[in-house]
């Protein structure tokens, strides 16, 4: 092993060796609750987006609402308690207890519509 590839292991190892000396000194001061809070720190740095990614999904298992649209049953999803529109249709639609319903002002009256055959009429 040669001089030089000794001072380039050396310099990969600098920053490690600064860390640890610094450790211990602090550690040796009586400052070991610094050192604790600072590692606290860090795995909760690194814990957060993991319990967010999971609480997200949690949250969206509970919210997320596939059904079919009351006018045209063309099928895609929303999210519960929320006012939405058709991509099909174009209906305003209102999602409550994970079903999709039609957006009414209040004081509209909703009517549906029957065909009646053109014969019955002549009859």
């Amino acid at each position: 092993m040669s001089f030089k590839s000794f001072q380039l292991n050396l310099l990969n190892l600098r920053p490690w060796l600064t860390l640890l000396a610094v450790v211990w000194l602090l550690a040796s001061l009586g400052l070991g609750w610094l050192v604790n809070s600072l590692l606290i720190i860090v795995g909760l740095l690194f814990l957060a987006p993991i319990v967010a990614f999971f609480g997200f999904r949690w949250w969206l298992q509970r919210n997320l609402v596939a059904d079919q649209c009351p006018v045209c049953r063309y099928e895609f999803t929303g999210l519960n308690n929320s006012q939405l529109q058709c991509p099909n249709c174009g209906e305003s639609l209102l999602v409550q207890n994970s079903h999709f319903q039609r957006f009414t002002p209040e004081g509209t009256i909703d009517v549906t519509a029957v065909e009646v055959p053109a014969k019955s009429l002549e009859d």
